[in-house]
């Protein structure tokens, strides 16, 4: 159950493309890490100028105002290389379908426990048995 939430300056995107951009986070989540295409949880909140505070260039970027902080959370099972894909394929896709510059993206991983998740139910992920290939139970 890994949980985008991407912050975006207020305005700077239509619809179709926040749209895009969860399409974006959730097909690169889905590549990366092999993840089923319905396990889809997205978050996009705007941010006017005075709470969203993003260096143009820090450390050699060239940022525009459409400027995003993306952030995920998912279990600690992920390996280096699905993490690398991760960062790949989200700036990828988020330039692809809703027109970002690769600057513009700024990537955050948080791995937490399985035993910290639930999706629903009361019952954490570590004590349901789905088909997780990458999870050591």
């Amino acid at each position: 159950m890994p949980i985008f939430h991407a912050y975006i300056p207020a305005q700077k995107f239509s619809s179709e493309e926040k749209r895009a951009l969860a399409d974006a986070l959730n097909l690169a989540l889905h590549e990366a890490m092999e993840t089923p295409m319905d396990d889809r949880f997205v978050i996009i909140s705007e941010h006017r100028e005075d709470e969203l505070f993003i260096h143009p260039t820090f450390p050699a970027q060239k940022r525009s105002d459409r400027s995003l902080i993306v952030t995920v959370t998912f279990g600690d099972s992920r390996t280096i290389e699905q993490k690398r894909k991760l960062a790949e394929l989200v700036t990828r896709y988020a330039v692809e379908r809703a027109g970002v510059d690769q600057d513009d993206i700024t990537l955050l991983m948080y791995a937490i426990p399985l035993e910290n998740m639930s999706f629903g139910g009361g019952n954490l992920v570590s004590d349901i048995d789905l088909s997780m290939p990458w999870v050591e139970k």
